[in-house]
């Protein structure tokens, strides 16, 4: 294949103020998700320990693989929103080497209770697992809803047993290793599991626990015997293995996963894996917060494909949206990136290469840096919405696997003709400079200003300046916090903001996961208007 080649400058007063920058927008993440990994806090951390349990990610690190990496997945849940916080972590990693969706519970946070992202967060995870054939293990330690805010949780939440018993029935394995009390919501997570394990004199699961029980139906119980690990193995049938401690329980769990005996059923990686020609500490000169500012988006490709190599589609045609087929980490991929907004050329090309890819059952990377389609008569004129309509066709319609990763803008239908999250890709991460909107807030409280604008003028009234001005502020300050990649991925629009020296292995390890299910392409695509 033909190999991409850079023309970045590194040293150039941009590309240092643009690294900078980036690094201040990563410390922001960094900091937040020191506070995801810090849990309920010191205080219930030590708590936790003191009774002789291990902590969420250290149940997690024992049960990976060793040295095996781990692909967290919204970690950034809830962070939106200031009453919320999240605990637990989910993410894909190799156990027994088998890739598996893993899920747990971090006690020290309301007691391993979820509320509304934790909820959302979970059900992302369950379509992530089904869609991609991955097993499913639950470390299981929960107080179940977050009682306090069950309105918001109660309906939505009841779809999460309906997830793990889908996977089930689609032949999907599931796992539930409980460490603790596991309650209401909590318990059904291994009364749904295929397989339970549960942790002697530490692990206790029952749908109401005894203070319930004893406004209910006035019975006396403890923990115990109302729904201890010892009478689920011997009594209930709940618990399939009963283990000694925490550690004989993530063996068995290990020992379950290695006796599944596997095999994914995908291709499999078919072309070569090297590394790119160019260093990858560049992206961070090609990630400008100023999302004015234009960024060839072959450099950031250069440094993100297996050698750099690109065999563009179409080169000539359509010169704002590339189009071509590459590899990374040796999985073949059809890219779409955007080198600037859409017309109808690129629309056509777009729509097109789509169906080649799900001709030759080629999962699609979109690269998205998009403020949208092309406005104006002259375009209009052009066909610019059936254009524009065929790309989101062939979007919508296409079953090949969709990797989306957005590097800038990701404003109006730019956002769906390039996959968006409502479009149901595999897999969205976003870099920490990306924006998500209508449009930007600028040019939103603008289109509000003319409207008003217009409507004071036909009914004859004067306008007021100083109010236009002020909500003008207003509106764009509001869109432009509502469109920060920390707002969008805390309301869970992606699966995760990265730093942006990471999209290989990232991009890598999702397409590895995405192997684990069959690939491939449909023939069929609704009519496109001609």
């Amino acid at each position: 294949m033909p190999v991409l080649r850079s023309q970045l400058d590194t040293a150039s007063d941009a590309a240092r103020a643009d690294r900078e920058a980036v690094l201040a927008a990563l410390e922001r993440i960094t900091e937040l998700q020191r506070k995801v990994l810090a849990g309920g806090g010191e205080k219930y951390a030590e708590r936790h320990r003191a009774r002789g349990k291990l902590l969420a990610r250290e149940r997690l690190d024992l049960l990976l693989d060793e040295d095996s990496p781990f692909l967290e997945l919204a970690p950034l849940a809830g962070a939106h929103d200031p009453a919320e916080h999240v605990g637990g972590v989910s993410g894909i990693g190799t156990v027994s080497g088998v890739e598996c969706m893993i899920g747990a519970n971090d006690p020290t946070v309301k007691g391993g209770a979820v509320g509304p992202s934790g909820v959302a967060k979970q059900l992302r995870m369950l379509e992530i697992a089904e869609r991609n054939r991955l097993p499913l293990i639950s470390l299981t330690e929960s107080a179940g809803a977050d009682l306090p805010r069950q309105a918001d949780i109660f309906v939505p939440g009841g779809a999460s047993f309906k997830g793990i018993s889908r996977l089930s029935a689609a032949g999907i394995p599931t796992l539930s290793i409980v460490f603790g009390s596991s309650t209401a919501g909590g318990a059904y997570v291994p009364g749904m599991s295929e397989y339970t394990v549960m942790v002697k004199n530490q692990a206790a699961v029952y749908l109401g626990g005894p203070p319930l029980v004893k406004m209910a139906i006035n019975e006396d119980t403890d923990d115990e015997s109302l729904g201890g690990a010892d009478m689920h193995a011997r009594v209930s049938g709940l618990a399939d293995y009963l283990a000694r401690d925490e550690r004989d329980a993530i063996r068995i769990g290990r020992q379950i996963v290695a006796d599944l005996h596997w095999r994914k059923a995908g291709p499999g990686p078919t072309l070569s894996p090297d590394a790119p020609l160019y260093d990858a500490e560049d992206l961070l000169a090609l990630a400008p917060m100023d999302l004015r500012r234009p960024v060839e988006v072959r450099e950031i490709l250069a440094r993100v494909l297996d050698g750099s190599r690109l065999s563009e589609f179409k080169p000539l045609y359509g010169s704002t949206l590339v189009c071509g087929w590459a590899s990374i980490h040796g999985y073949p991929v059809g890219v779409l990136a955007n080198n600037g907004i859409l017309f109808s050329e690129e629309a056509n090309k777009g729509a097109h290469f789509i169906q080649l890819a799900n001709a030759r059952d080629v999962p699609l990377l979109f690269v998205q840096n998009i403020t949208g389609f092309m406005v104006g008569s002259r375009y209009e004129r052009g066909g610019i919405i059936k254009d524009g309509s065929k790309l989101i066709n062939a979007v919508s319609n296409s079953t090949v696997p969709h990797v989306t990763l957005m590097v800038g803008a990701s404003y109006g239908a730019g956002n769906y003709g390039m996959s968006g999250r409502a479009y149901d890709p595999r897999f969205v991460f976003t870099w920490p400079n990306h924006r998500i909107a209508v449009m930007g807030g600028r040019e939103l409280a603008g289109v509000m200003s003319i409207v008003q604008r217009q409507k004071a003028e036909k009914a004859g009234q004067p306008f007021d300046e100083a109010a236009d001005a002020q909500t003008r502020e207003f509106v764009e300050a509001m869109v432009d916090a509502q469109s920060d990649a920390v707002y969008a991925s805390g309301r869970l629009w992606d699966d995760g903001v990265i730093d942006p020296r990471q999209s290989r292995t990232v991009l890598g390890l999702a397409l590895s996961a995405i192997d684990s299910a069959p690939v491939g392409g449909t023939r069929a695509f609704a009519p496109f208007r001609m």
